[in-house]
């Protein structure tokens, strides 16, 4: 029989890093090991091969560094790091049916609407994909929170 196992993708938004507390909690409660993963997206090459918005190459050995810096703030939670290059939800699924952890923990940027139409939601697409169970967590916004508009 495998090790327990949870997949925690990061995009070392606010919303993973808050996600992150979560896995390790069930993590140390199941005895399971995190796989803490980040899938580099690769550069969009526009036109004559420059980059699209002129922005620079992706640096994969500082995108190393911001991966290595996630971990489980409780030293007996294992984990292991895997950086991975593609589509975000297809490498997800990908590492989550060759790794068969028991399940998915996941930030989310809970957007709706137009925004989540424009933009695609990488979430949804893991949890509708995914050959296991996924539990996100979405941060909670302070303003909307108190009966504020986020606007």
């Amino acid at each position: 029989m495998s090790a327990k196992k949870i997949l925690f993708p990061t995009d070392f938004s606010t919303a993973s890093d808050a996600a992150l507390a979560h896995a390790e909690t069930l993590a140390r409660q199941a005895g399971a090991s995190l796989l803490i993963v980040h899938v580099e997206e690769p550069p969009l090459a526009y036109g004559g091969g420059e980059l699209y918005y002129g922005l620079p190459e992706p640096n994969s050995e500082r995108i190393q560094k911001m991966l290595e810096a996630v971990k489980p703030a409780d030293p007996s939670v294992a984990y292991e790091h895997r950086l991975t290059m593609g589509d975000p939800a297809a490498e997800v699924v990908r590492l989550a049916e060759e790794e068969k952890p028991e399940m998915i923990v996941m930030g989310t940027h809970g957007r709706t609407g137009l925004t989540r139409l424009l933009m695609g939601s990488v979430a949804e697409a893991i949890v509708r994909r995914s050959p296991c169970p996924v539990l996100t967590y979405r941060e909670v916004d302070e303003k909307l929170a108190k009966g504020g508009s986020a606007g």
